[in-house]
């Protein structure tokens, strides 16, 4: 029995010192992560965690010693997934809010960022379901402040208040050793992209972005990528990013220089009064699909075919119709307000129904 114990101490201690020396690798430091508030969410190499904190406008890396699993065979489905994680986390339903999930690529485990009656939350929802909060002490964690985000206090444009600084980070990515962050600074051109290379050092003052919005008829630098992926189209890296009322714009990663403005391509305008919530890139029958959830528009499937070659909208798109890039909306999907991707085939969307119950499942790719 003693040697019995001692093999499973050696076998935890090889496992945990694994974690630690691939942490480490990516410059990981052991501590307590100050998170006020975690919103997107993204996994880099290693089962690394990138939460963005809006609050504190701070990227956070986290490492979550998740490296085992197997998405090919992962099938997740859990009823009323918000009412779970209030009790898991000792609260009514009703002070819990679910913002963004993330599949984990190596394990195929959902991970949930949560504001907890106004605290910050993170929640794994393993492969057979069960729940368990993400504990933020002592552990691998690395962080990048934002140096110019903006301000945390209210301001009135165009006659409504507003706190800017909860948009100082609104999606973000990692692809190709860096990671990719949205939102708003406090420059004159609002509209920001940080690339970031990871490990961290100091982030830049991003690259100021404006668009044609064809739905408006005019040129835009102030409103916020609300989210977007990076896609490789024909060879050139780029972002595909969803705005409010909701022009689909195309980035070329090269164009994103720090302390500069340009200007993307309106690759297609699909529809008015719609905020997009989430999005991804995925492949099917040999061509790259983009599936992105609506607030009031459902859930488009929206072709990239011809998307090179697409000049972009200069003229204005109005009364609510639609034009570029051909889509389809997915009856099937009704209330899907998050997705990602599990696998080649699947991926994982969090449905709410009218009654504000909110379901996790496993859905095919469309």
């Amino acid at each position: 029995m003693r040697f019995q114990r001692v093999l499973i101490v050696a076998i935890v201690c090889s496992i945990l010192s694994g974690i630690r020396v691939s942490a480490a690798e990516w410059g990981l430091k052991e501590g307590t992560p100050e998170v006020k508030s975690a919103g997107p969410l993204a996994f880099g190499p290693d089962g690394i965690l990138f939460v963005g904190d809006t609050k504190s406008a701070t990227v956070f890396a986290i490492g979550t010693g998740d490296t085992k699993g197997n998405p090919a065979t992962t099938n997740i489905n859990v009823s009323g997934l918000n009412a779970k994680v209030a009790e898991l986390l000792g609260v009514n339903a009703d002070k819990v809010t679910i913002n963004d999930l993330a599949v984990n690529p190596l394990t195929g485990n959902v991970f949930l960022s949560v504001t907890k009656a106004g605290n910050a939350a993170l929640v794994k929802v393993s492969g057979d379901g069960k729940l368990s909060q993400v504990g933020l002490q002592k552990v691998a964690f690395l962080k990048v402040e934002l140096p110019n985000a903006a301000e945390d206090k209210e301001i009135t444009r165009n006659g409504r208040s507003m706190n800017l600084r909860s948009d100082s980070i609104t999606d973000l990515a990692y692809a190709e050793g860096k990671v990719f962050v949205s939102g708003v600074s406090n420059e004159k051109s609002s509209s920001n992209v940080r690339e970031i290379p990871f490990p961290f050092s100091d982030s830049s003052a991003g690259s100021s972005v404006e668009i044609y919005h064809a739905a408006h008829g005019r040129v835009e630098d102030y409103a916020a990528i609300r989210t977007f992926v990076p896609i490789n189209i024909d060879g050139e890296a780029s972002l595909l990013a969803g705005f409010v009322c909701t022009p689909l714009v195309k980035f070329p990663v090269n164009n994103l220089k720090a302390g500069e403005k340009t200007r993307g391509t309106t690759v297609a305008e699909l529809g008015n009064r719609n905020k997009p919530l989430d999005m991804i890139v995925y492949k099917k029958d040999g061509k790259d699909f983009l599936l992105m959830s609506n607030s009031a528009r459902g859930v488009m499937k929206i072709s990239t075919d011809g998307i090179t070659k697409n000049a972009g909208l200069t003229e204005p798109v109005k009364d609510g119709n639609t034009a570029g890039q051909k889509f389809e909306t997915i009856k099937e999907l009704e209330g899907v307000v998050q997705l990602d991707r599990l696998n080649e085939g699947h991926a994982v969307v969090v449905v709410q129904s009218a009654g504000g119950s909110q379901d996790l499942r496993t859905i095919a790719l469309p």
